[in-house]
């Protein structure tokens, strides 16, 4: 059977998966690097799928989400050079079959407009995505399945990195869970401010957006910290690591239905 890759490319990780059918056959989370070459990529992911025994010749299509500008011509070229297969890369005009109710249309992230469209295919709506990245997105998709807009946030990481470097005695701590809201420590003191406080802001600002809604949405987090934040978020209802790759394949599925790269605009 046919395979397609899929490709996430976030400021932080980069992630692939190989599709089979609906099927995820796997996946691998990377550490965005913007100096690799198309070569250096192209060796990886030759890499990886031959550690995972998948044939290169077998990627029928490669579905891209970027939102970083100089790696996105990269990856088109890893695509072209070491698989053979003009990728789909979701920008404007792009079939998504989610109209978009942001102001423009065009300002909303890539990786964005591809989780609402996995969560509403997958959970349905309303239906809020909390992807916990280099910036923590709040995704809001109504009960029609518009995307209807969100939040942004800066991520944990950057909270952490701003502490530490505007406050020259702190020390530089893991992000985690320190048991306890009242640190006995300094470095306990940091962990509970840093995770505790996260939690409490996304706690808070998906019951404002439930509250603007006027009816419960469903909550899906995603995102390299999804698994541990999710934990002490009590709203979040589901965590889906790879939905940003459920997305592309989807977007993937619905243009070739349409005739392969014909650009339609949204709604139509």
């Amino acid at each position: 059977m046919s395979l397609l890759l899929t490709i996430d490319a976030g400021n932080t990780n980069t992630v692939l998966g190989v599709h089979e059918g609906e099927a995820l056959r796997a996946h691998w989370r990377l550490t965005t690097r913007r100096e690799q070459t198309a070569d250096e990529y192209g060796i990886l992911v030759r890499n990886l799928f031959a550690g995972s025994g998948i044939d290169p010749a077998a990627v029928e299509g490669v579905a891209l989400a970027s939102v970083v500008p100089p790696l996105t011509s990269v990856l088109v070229s890893l695509a072209r050079q070491y698989l053979g297969r003009d990728p789909l890369v979701v920008e404007p005009g792009v079939r998504t079959g989610m109209p978009i109710l942001y102001e423009p249309p065009g300002d909303v992230g890539a990786d964005r407009i591809v989780n609402g469209v996995a969560a509403f295919a997958t959970y349905g709506g309303p239906v809020v995505v909390v992807d916990f990245g280099t910036a923590t997105t709040f995704d809001v998709v109504t009960k029609k399945g518009e995307y209807m807009g969100g939040v942004i946030c800066p991520g944990i990481g950057i909270s952490a990195d701003a502490l530490f470097q505007r406050a020259a005695r702190l020390p530089r701590v893991d992000v985690r869970n320190p048991g306890r809201v009242v640190g006995r420590s300094t470095v306990g003191s940091i962990q509970s401010g840093l995770y505790f406080g996260y939690a409490s802001m996304v706690e808070g600002i998906i019951g404002r957006i439930r509250a603007e809604l006027g009816e419960r949405a469903r909550v899906v987090a995603t995102g390299g910290l999804a698994e541990t934040m999710a934990a002490d978020i009590p709203s979040i209802e589901a965590v889906d690591s790879v939905l940003t790759l459920t997305g592309l394949r989807l977007i993937w599925e619905r243009n070739r239905a349409e005739g392969g790269s014909r650009r339609e605009r949204e709604g139509d």
